[in-house]
């Protein structure tokens, strides 16, 4: 018998001496970034000191009290507990399903995060089949750990157009504090959160229209492959203008002018991944003797005192792994921060929600609310997948070949050193918005008028698609396979749909995750604004210098998107529906807006009829703004926080 030795080929051997020295080297490079830690008061290890164990459902218990109670600590909920907290006076709990991800070496290099899908650390989620967009279910995922979805997305540091912010303030109807929701006054929120690293490489970014001194850093730290000026100069040549900046109160239509990357990002200049936990939940915030925060636990309900005229809010019930149950109370206010998917879910869980779908599944009523889980919205993005010729890709982070893992190994060692080089990529690394409606980019005599989409931006300097390019090709968030090789992708995005869809409850069990639908493209107008997007993706990729990257093998791989220019109408179309995915912006869930309107909240992001239960998070948003959600979460919990100790402080004061 041959031994295990002699049995493995010397390419075999080279293989795996290969990917052992890359596991060793991103060991080495992990112990220097993440080696140190401390005790942190905030952090509770054993749930039974900051909470009442429930043992049998009927018995009453004293709660182990706090002023608020948050739950969820994804991107908002970590703001709220480092904002709330700020006070003495105000004894505040997070409450988080997941772990910290602070020593967790994916939600911190910048490339690394698509290694989080399908882990513990997110939920896992799937629509249901979705009858327009393939009739197959879709992949949702959704972070499952402090800092939530800002340690899973692409870093993008994009806040919408000025006049989404506007149409959020008409869209109160003139509710008290509907103006607050405005643009100019929503503003300061957005500039409290950011602590702008200005670039020597982009000096026409006007760097006194950024913010200066808040806890998430952004800037110009990610990298830049060689891809990506040539898809920025192809952009100009079809008519697309050149900005420096798409996050001013100028708009954010264009490509911006630079001479490497258009995009700043939530990528500090160590290269590391800003997450709403390492921006807010510093060492001298868990310091802070009033707060507490407990991990591992999945809030199965929030509980009410139902004695008085009006429900109120008192607590919140959660498990842990072990299976044990606990409750804690909340003296004065519970503020839901679980994301566009889970917020709803727990309303709903706790009796507030539509009566109908609540009674079906034997759920007590707590508020007859049907605007909860109602008017879902995403932004839809179709993949397109080219070939490329100059081995610029980067394909070699996979490490699926001897070559591939030696380079991977040197960008490790790289990074290590520099905290620069291909690690710092954040996939994303070029984008542009545009008007569907533009004659420069869609002329008259080749796009009829009269076929227009309708026009459902928030105004004429507010893009409804946005376009980006990405340094290596996909399929399936990653976990589909393309043939060897190098790649580059462009992609669509719908900014604007007007297909909305539903959250809604599996069952009453709390383990059971909600069923999601978000009836993608069941409007006709969503699939004419993508067919255009397409279009103009495939004039980009035909234009120089970035057709220059195109490897003319690739045209005859039925797998790749060369042929793209060659379909009709309605082939495109077909294409559209196939490859429709998500961009990992689910919205809307749990809308701001009157009652009358299928509001959940109002103006206060106070629950309507529940006047100490708020909302703050990606769900209260009237509708989805037309770029990436990062930011403007960050902003409303910034507000929502500043609304909380205002309510508190005038309670105090009588």
């Amino acid at each position: 018998m041959p031994s295990v030795r002699s049995a493995v080929s010397p390419q075999a051997a080279q293989s795996i001496a290969a990917a052992t020295a890359a596991l060793s080297a991103l060991v080495i490079v992990l112990k220097y970034l993440h080696g140190k830690s401390g005790p942190y008061s905030a952090f509770v290890r054993d749930p039974a000191t900051a909470a009442k164990r429930v043992s049998n459902e009927e018995d009453e218990y004293d709660f182990n009290e706090y002023d608020v109670v948050v739950v969820g600590g994804g991107t908002a909920g970590c703001v709220l507990a480092s904002r709330l907290s700020e006070d003495p006076a105000i004894r505040v709990l997070l409450l988080e399903a997941g772990t910290s991800s602070i020593k967790n070496p994916f939600a911190t290099i910048p490339i690394s995060y698509s290694q989080l899908f399908h882990s513990k650390h997110e939920w896992d989620l799937q629509t249901t089949p979705q009858a327009n967009a393939g009739s197959v279910t879709k992949y949702w995922p959704r972070g499952k750990l402090l800092g939530g979805c800002s340690c899973i997305n692409a870093m993008v540091f994009h806040a919408g157009a000025p006049e989404d912010y506007d149409e959020w303030a008409l869209a109160q109807k003139g509710q008290e504090g509907a103006s607050q929701w405005s643009y100019k006054e929503f503003l300061p929120y957005m500039l409290k959160f950011e602590k702008f690293h200005p670039s020597p490489s982009y000096p026409d970014v006007d760097a006194s229209l950024r913010g200066k001194s808040g806890p998430v850093e952004i800037g110009y730290f990610g990298y830049a492959s060689a891809g990506t000026p040539k898809f920025i100069e192809a952009c100009t040549k079809v008519g697309i203008p050149a900005t420096p900046d798409v996050n001013t109160p100028k708009g954010s239509l264009g490509v911006t002018k630079a001479s490497k990357s258009l995009r700043l990002t939530y990528i500090n200049p160590k290269g590391r991944r800003v997450t709403s936990e390492f921006a807010y939940l510093t060492p001298e915030v868990l310091a802070r003797p009033n707060l507490k925060v407990i991990t591992r636990a999945h809030v199965t309900r929030i509980l009410f005192d139902n004695s008085g005229p009006t429900p109120r809010a008192v607590g919140a019930e959660f498990t842990q792994p072990d299976g044990e149950t606990y409750r804690v109370k909340a003296r004065k206010e519970v503020v839901l921060a679980a994301g566009a998917v889970h917020t709803p879910q727990i309303l709903m869980l706790s009796g507030v929600g539509p009566a109908e779908h609540l009674k079906s599944h034997d759920i007590p009523v707590v508020a007859d609310l049907p605007g909860v889980g109602s008017h879902l919205m995403d932004h839809v993005v179709i993949d397109l997948n080219y070939r490329d010729k100059t081995g610029s890709s980067l394909a070699f982070i996979k490490g699926r070949t001897l070559a591939h893992q030696l380079r991977l190994i040197s960008s490790l060692w790289g990074y290590r050193l520099t905290g620069a080089g291909p690690l710092t990529s954040n996939v994303c690394e070029a984008i542009a918005f545009v008007r569907s409606t533009d004659p420069q980019l869609f002329p008259a005599n080749e796009y009829p008028p009269e076929k227009a989409p309708e026009d459902t931006t928030s105004g004429p300097g507010a893009p409804d698609i946005e376009l980006f390019f990405a340094p290596v090709g996909y399929k399936d968030h990653g976990s589909g396979v393309l043939p060897p090789g190098d790649y580059f992708s462009l992609h669509g995005v719908l900014l604007r749909p007007t297909s909305t869809g539903t959250i809604r409850l599996k069952s009453k069990n709390p383990n059971d995750a909600p069923i999601i639908d978000p009836q993608y493209l069941s409007s006709e107008h969503d699939v004419q604004v993508l067919v255009r997007a397409a279009r103009l993706l495939a004039r980009i990729v035909s234009t120089e210098p970035l057709a220059s990257m195109l490897d003319p093998a690739g045209a005859a791989d039925a797998e790749l998107d060369h042929a793209l220019h060659t379909l009709d109408d309605d082939a495109v179309a077909a294409l559209v529906r196939r490859k429709a995915e998500t961009l990992y912006h689910p919205a809307c869930s749990a809308r701001m807006a009157p009652l009358t309107e299928g509001g959940v909240v109002d103006p206060f992001l106070r629950v309507h009829g529940i006047p100490n239960l708020r909302v703050a998070d990606a769900s209260v948003f009237p509708t989805i703004v037309s770029g990436h959600t990062a930011a403007p979460v960050f902003a409303i919990a910034e507000k929502a926080a500043d609304l909380i100790k205002d309510s508190i402080s005038k309670a105090r004061a009588g």
